[in-house]
């Protein structure tokens, strides 16, 4: 349990983070080059296999969310580095309802390693 509740503690503001500034900057991935793309990719691929390699926990209790997103990472860092030259999401209703997904799942797992 203590290492669910450390990488939650960064996990949880790091997504907390990160769906807000996607959300008010939103418009920088218009125009991004591939090579962007691909690096992105690689950084999603190295953070999603280290939470995997110490946290691949399939319990019906509350550390399966980060089990989970770890596998979410590696499975979207690799689509990335595999094609990224694809065309970046836009914002609409089903990227803003993923952005809103990701503020609480980070809020959750910022309460449960902070605050409970």
């Amino acid at each position: 349990m203590n290492t669910s509740l450390q990488i939650a503690g960064v996990l949880g503001p790091v997504l907390m983070a990160l769906s807000i500034t996607e959300y008010l900057n939103f418009k920088i991935w218009k125009d991004v080059h591939s090579t962007l793309v691909y690096l992105n990719g690689l950084v999603l691929l190295v953070g999603g296999l280290i939470i995997v390699r110490i946290h691949n926990l399939w319990l019906l209790n509350w550390p399966v969310i980060i089990t989970f997103l770890g596998w979410v990472l590696v499975l979207l860092g690799l689509a990335r580095m595999f094609f990224p030259t694809a065309k970046q999401a836009s914002q609409n209703t089903a990227s803003n309802l993923l952005l809103l997904t990701m503020l609480i799942l980070g809020s959750f797992l910022t309460l449960k390693s902070y605050f409970l």
